[in-house]
């Protein structure tokens, strides 16, 4: 078992839960988690007890990568964080969230998360507004160039 830890820009948990590892990767790890909280309906989409989130930590990236598919396996869609790169221990994952988020469907349709709230903030530091900016520009670009987990996106006609 792998915790994870979610942790805010002063350092402080927001939320912990735990997953299995699927894979290491040269500067990351895979893991699966369920949601396992009461259904949460967020407008874009909806997240039910039984949801399989596979997730993709880097320590060299600025944002994580959640897969998120229902109990029959069918993708739901990406939910990505903005984040600083994750720390990664031996049955630990941390990393400190930087309030940005994109969602992205199935068909590669994205919506920017939280601009607001980033943009109001007064606890990140500049290192992490600007870690933020380009993790936001990379994800983006990796969304719209279709490549690694994006590279399965339907084509839409």
């Amino acid at each position: 078992m792998i915790t994870v830890a979610k942790l805010n820009a002063r350092g402080e948990t927001k939320i912990r839960y735990q997953g299995e590892p699927l894979e290491q990767l040269e500067h990351g790890l895979v893991i699966q988690a369920r949601w396992t909280l009461a259904a949460r309906d967020l407008g874009y989409a909806r997240f039910e007890p039984g949801d399989v989130f596979v997730e993709y930590y880097f320590t060299d990236r600025w944002y994580n990568i959640f897969g998120i598919f229902d109990a029959h396996q069918t993708l739901k869609g990406w939910y990505c964080n903005v984040a600083a790169p994750a720390m990664i221990k031996d049955d630990t994952v941390e990393q400190i969230d930087l309030l940005l988020d994109v969602w992205v469907t199935p068909q590669g349709d994205t919506l920017l998360l939280d601009e607001d709230e980033f943009a109001a903030d007064t606890t990140l530091s500049n290192e992490q507004r600007e870690g933020a900016q380009q993790g936001l520009h990379e994800l983006l670009t990796l969304i719209a160039e279709r490549q690694e987990m994006f590279s399965r996106l339907k084509e839409t006609t």
